[in-house]
């Protein structure tokens, strides 16, 4: 059972975390099931980019993104080579090391 592991993220996971997570799974949904509030306006129909991640370990076990996320992706704050936005990211088998970049471009937040 591969673990999730969110780096300290002063808004929404000060702490840091580590979460159990099946192969399979969609990160975000693993990530709000257990507290961590994710930006998602688009409700993660894959339509922005608040739910941005960058993925420090773990990036090479996970499927290759499909055209319309890199095309998103471009438009992210602190865009890195290993960003993903977390609504699409299927876990795999390995371990995964995730960032919550520090801002979005979210203009308007519910969560504000």
């Amino acid at each position: 059972m591969p673990q999730i592991i969110i780096l300290p993220h002063a808004e929404r996971c000060p702490e840091g975390a580590v979460l159990e997570a099946d192969s399979g799974d969609i990160l975000i949904d693993v990530a709000l099931a257990n507290g961590i509030n994710i930006e998602h306006a688009c409700e993660m129909s894959c339509a922005c980019t608040t739910c941005h991640v960058i993925v420090r370990e773990g990036f090479d076990s996970l499927e290759e993104s499909e055209e319309l996320e890199d095309d998103l992706l471009d438009k992210a704050w602190g865009l890195e080579p290993e960003s993903r936005l977390s609504c699409q990211v299927e876990v795999g088998d390995e371990d995964l090391v995730i960032e919550i970049p520090k801002y979005t471009i979210n203009q308007v937040s519910e969560n504000h």
